[in-house]
């Protein structure tokens, strides 16, 4: 799966319209579609999904138990806001204006690309965000990387590993 990189600097216009940077858009269309899903984020920011990654996380979240209480407090949470986006001719999305109370943005954004989806932040909330780094970032990555399993890259048929004989 392709993977979003990159932090850029943008603004908004008054109609509250951004336009995607072109290494962003690029980066983008390695995901099949220029149709996006735009919803809240996990604290005031915005993220912004490629539709096919939506339509998977929208999946595991449909899987969930819906009489289990928490389980429907997040389903509620998780689809709250949620808008489908298309870019215009100039590549500008149109940026939903509850969505942009619930960020606190103003004109200037930071967009940063997060795996398989890209966060959409008011420029000071993300440089604020940015000096709350913790103070032990070694001791942090300790913790967080001794629960990882790591999956292997899937097979490149193209370029077999090392010994490996094609059938």
């Amino acid at each position: 799966m392709p993977q979003l990189l990159g932090e850029y600097d943008c603004k908004i216009d008054a109609k509250g319209r951004l336009r995607l940077p072109a290494g962003l858009l690029k980066q983008l269309h390695a995901f099949g579609s220029s149709e996006y899903v735009i919803n809240r984020g996990m604290t005031p920011y915005l993220t912004l999904f490629p539709k096919t990654v939506w339509e998977y996380e929208s999946a595991k979240v449909k899987a969930l138990n819906g009489y289990i209480e928490k389980n429907q407090a997040f389903k509620r949470y998780f689809y709250r806001g949620a808008t489908p986006l298309e870019p215009d001719s100039a590549d500008r999305i149109l940026l939903p204006k509850s969505l942009i109370e619930y960020a606190g943005i103003n004109k200037s954004v930071m967009i940063q690309g997060m795996d398989d989806r890209v966060e959409i932040w008011d420029k000071e909330a993300y440089l604020n965000d940015l000096n709350q780094e913790p103070a032990d970032f070694r001791k942090l990555a300790e913790d967080t990387w001794s629960s990882v399993t790591p999956t292997p890259p899937a097979p490149n048929p193209l370029n077999p590993p090392p010994g490996h004989v094609l059938p």
